[in-house]
């Protein structure tokens, strides 16, 4: 007979674990290029006032004034914004197999994610991460980034879940890092089917019994 899997709970990351990450370095080369802008110097401007704009204290409006439109441009600020929504594509795979162990195990899902208040909405509603995560602790509503440990403690609060039960699954190494010492089973995110092997370590298998619901 099957063992009743420890884990109760899974927090996951968005970008590059459910979605395509949402303005990275890539994606801001790419938008250098299309829109003939200076790379250098938006990125110089980018790295001052990321961390402001995903903590909820400049608004993605404020964000592009300081970083693209200081100065004239020849296109507007909502053709802007549209590129960097497009930049986001899901991870199909791992949102099916997400969905799949919590209707199977009955688990709670949260996203724990470092993502800016404008950006943040878009992709949740785009991508209806709401049908399978019970909770969002995004850095733009409780204004704490990660690496700040004061995040884990918080979504473990909400999650209401002993750490030993709690699951991260995260693509940056230093993140899972600060999960495991908090005592959550951290997973470190490369791709699905290594992600798929190492929940399957911890009881979770996406071909187990699907669990009543609670």
């Amino acid at each position: 007979m099957q063992k009743t899997p420890v884990i109760a709970c899974l927090l996951v990351d968005i970008g590059g674990v459910l979605l395509t990450d949402g303005w990275d370095r890539h994606s801001r080369q790419s938008g250098a290029v299309h829109f003939g802008l200076d790379l250098a110097e938006m990125e110089d401007r980018h790295g001052k006032t990321w961390d402001t704009h995903q903590l909820g204290k400049m608004t993605l409006a404020e964000y592009l004034d300081l970083v693209v439109f200081y100065k004239k441009q020849s296109f507007t600020k909502a053709e802007f914004q549209r590129f960097m929504f497009d930049r986001s594509k899901p991870y199909t795979d791992m949102i099916n197999l997400v969905t799949q162990l919590k209707a199977r195990y009955g688990l709670k899902v949260g996203v724990l994610s470092n993502e800016g208040r404008e950006l943040n909405s878009y992709r949740i509603r785009k991508f209806k991460l709401g049908r399978f995560v019970d909770f969002f602790v995004s850095s733009c509503y409780v204004r704490l980034l990660k690496p700040d440990v004061d995040i884990f403690r918080l979504a473990l609060d909400i999650a209401q879940t002993p750490a030993s039960q709690v699951a991260f699954i995260e693509n940056t190494a230093m993140f899972v890092e600060i999960a495991d010492r908090l005592g959550v089973r951290g997973i470190l995110h490369t791709d699905t089917a290594s992600t798929r092997e190492k929940l399957g370590a911890l009881g979770l298998h996406k071909d187990g019994p699907v669990h009543a619901s609670r």
